[in-house]
């Protein structure tokens, strides 16, 4: 049986039967439904329910607990319609969906940019090219039905005509089943299938507030791409960079960072470690980086925040600015939801 789905405040609606998730159907009928990991673990994709019943797949407790469900709140990636729904999401957009494109990638190069993190090139197929947002992610098709995300690190405008390509920041995880192979077997010329875009992480164009870009880790990929795009379209808003990471080499591209900085005059940059030793030889901001843009801005009411990286870091992030007067709908996350973490359910 299908049902009738309408979104507000956007007034847009869709159609979901009783056997497909609600962000699935929204998907599949170019809904630009908020949303990140897609398995219940993030909740990104949470939202008001005003009206109707939904039925919950299994899911974590810190993406949607006990009390918010009472209160009417579900995660659309894991919800099933049982009646016609009215929900209140207000990160819908008309743009938020670009087609979703299996295809087939080759590997152009792959450069090791710390002791864990590679940095690789795939080449798109260069008819039908795929159409994303800057800060959105991809997802590697493995040979056992298995899927793995990655955000790109390049805004759209980046794709060069006949060999468009995507860049990706990948960290080694040990025992990972992708990561793995990239860090040992992976060479150029390999050829691998994903599918995309997918997420609803990308800069909100329709507003004048000053930004924070906060990452952790490779979280940086996403923030990157956002930083491209802003200078591609000329975009002059204040924003800061928080990046984190361990020791300083966690920080793997900060002269890419440095040299935007020559270029942006409206963006800034404030690299924070947490677990520097003596011989880092690390001068700057120490600490967890969430704390650090609280430190500068403790009163966030007037700002944007998107958020990228370690989910602990997040969630973190979200419920403390929160607290620092930053309105709910301003804050966009991408968090960086692991196997393991999906598996925690």
């Amino acid at each position: 049986m299908s049902f009738q789905i309408t979104v507000q405040p956007s007034g847009r609606s869709f159609n979901a039967d009783s056997t497909e998730t609600l962000l699935a159907a929204g998907i599949r009928q170019g809904i630009g439904l908020a949303y990140g990991c897609k398995d219940g673990a993030c909740g990104s994709c949470k939202c008001k329910k005003i009206e109707g019943t939904v039925v919950h797949g299994v899911h974590q407790s810190k993406a949607l607990s006990d009390e918010e469900e009472a209160q009417g709140l579900i995660l659309t990636c894991c919800a099933t319609a049982q009646s016609d729904l009215i929900l209140e999401s207000r990160q819908v957009t008309e743009a938020g969906a670009f087609p979703i494109k299996k295809m087939p990638v080759r590997v152009v190069s792959l450069v090791k940019k710390s002791d864990d993190v590679m940095v690789i090139h795939l080449q798109l197929p260069a008819t039908d090219v795929m159409q994303f947002h800057a800060g959105q992610y991809i997802e590697f098709l493995l040979r056992d039905g298995s899927r793995r995300s990655y955000s790109m690190g390049n805004a759209p405008h980046t794709l060069e005509a006949g060999t468009p390509k995507v860049e990706l920041h990948i960290r080694h995880m040990p025992g990972g089943k992708f990561t793995d192979p990239v860090f040992t077997t992976m060479k150029e010329k390999d050829i691998l299938r994903v599918e995309g875009p997918y997420g609803s992480f990308f800069l909100r164009e329709d507003s004048d507030k000053p930004m924070v870009l906060l990452a952790s880790g490779t979280g940086f990929a996403p923030i990157k791409a956002l930083i491209e795009h802003m200078q591609h379209k000329c975009i002059t808003r204040p924003a800061t960079l928080y990046w984190g990471g361990r020791r300083p080499s966690d920080l793997y591209m900060n002269d890419w960072v440095e040299g935007q900085l020559a270029q942006m005059p409206n963006l800034l940059y404030v690299p924070v470690v947490s677990n520097a030793t003596p011989e880092d030889a690390w001068t700057g901001r120490t600490g967890f980086v969430h704390h650090a843009v609280l430190q500068d801005h403790p009163d966030l009411s007037g700002f944007q925040v998107y958020a990228c990286g370690a989910p602990i870091v997040v969630d973190s992030a979200q419920r403390d600015y929160g607290a620092a007067g930053l309105p709910a709908e301003e804050f966009f996350a991408d968090s960086f939801t692991s196997e393991a973490d999906k598996a925690a359910k």
